[in-house]
């Protein structure tokens, strides 16, 4: 069994993995990608059965990670980190080879120039899958592709959770581009298993697992875990060093978010509040800083 887990919420690499480990053991997950995960390095953890690979550049922001349980963690043969929003690893189990990418696309608000790295850096690694092996990627696209196929049906299954945004386009652009499909969309669930991303202003589906269109027989199912995903989110959110705001700071804070254009976004109220609010709170802990 492939999940994909967005970690979100800081905590120490220690905890943090313990805390996750235990979630996947009881769901009996073989293999989870995590995003947003914030911790700095390109290091191996073990954490309660499972085998941890991780990269991150900068404390407190993006970064990307794969477990693997007991029983498939030394079939790993390779492992790539790219950089905080991509790794892979390929492992080799019985006559089969299955490449497993950990992906966290940039926030709809970011420059162009570092959303196109990513989907350049995404590319790259999905042409060096030879035909003869497996694919299996799980991320964060930070898009919705909608809840209907619209043009994309070799694609999308027909099954998902709101209205389709350039992010989700462009997922689905690269899934076509490669013959991948979108498993999320592939069966018919109720919204409390297909939202992966919701608050107080908003819930949306944003995380997805992709596959490759002549491997889709082997997904039997894709759905969201309502009571894991609280828990993921709900505890040891990380600080803002508010202390650290003084005028310089404050003016390169406004600075920052002109420049990434925080207020702008195409969509309705509700997501357009909610992507605005996500964009300060990352520029504001690039520019202060976070305590776990």
């Amino acid at each position: 069994m492939l999940g994909d887990v967005e970690g979100g919420n800081g905590g120490t690499l220690t905890s943090k993995t313990v805390e996750l480990a235990k979630i996947l053991r009881k769901r009996k997950v073989n293999i989870a990608c995590v995003q947003e995960t914030r911790w700095v390095g390109s290091r191996v953890r073990v954490a309660d059965g499972y085998k941890l690979w991780y990269s991150g550049v900068q404390k407190g922001k993006n970064g990307v990670g794969i477990l693997v349980d007991r029983e498939l963690r030394e079939s790993v043969v390779e492992v790539r980190r790219v950089d905080d929003r991509l790794m892979t690893i390929k492992l080799v189990v019985g006559e089969s080879t299955l490449n497993i990418v950990s992906a966290y696309a940039p926030h709809a608000s970011l420059a162009e120039e570092i959303k196109w790295c990513f989907w350049k850096g995404l590319d790259e690694i999905v042409r060096q899958v030879p035909p003869t092996e497996r694919l299996f990627i799980g991320g964060d696209f930070n898009g919705r592709i909608g809840s209907t196929a619209g043009g994309y049906d070799e694609v999308h299954g027909g099954f998902d959770f709101g209205e389709r945004n350039r992010g989700g386009t462009s997922l689905l652009d690269f899934a076509k581009a490669f013959g991948l499909v979108i498993a999320n969309s592939s069966f018919p669930k109720r919204d409390e298993y297909l939202v992966t991303f919701q608050n107080t202003v908003v819930k949306t589906q944003i995380d997805y697992l992709l596959l490759k269109r002549c491997d889709r027989g082997l997904c039997k199912d894709c759905k969201v875990i309502p009571s894991e995903r609280r828990k993921m989110y709900g505890r040891g959110r990380p600080k803002i060093r508010w202390g650290a705001l003084t005028k310089d700071k404050a003016q390169e804070l406004e600075g920052r978010l002109s420049a990434v254009g925080a207020w702008r976004s195409s969509d309705d109220a509700s997501i357009m509040w909610s992507m605005t609010a996500g964009c300060i709170r990352e520029v504001v802990r690039e520019v202060l800083g976070i305590s776990a």
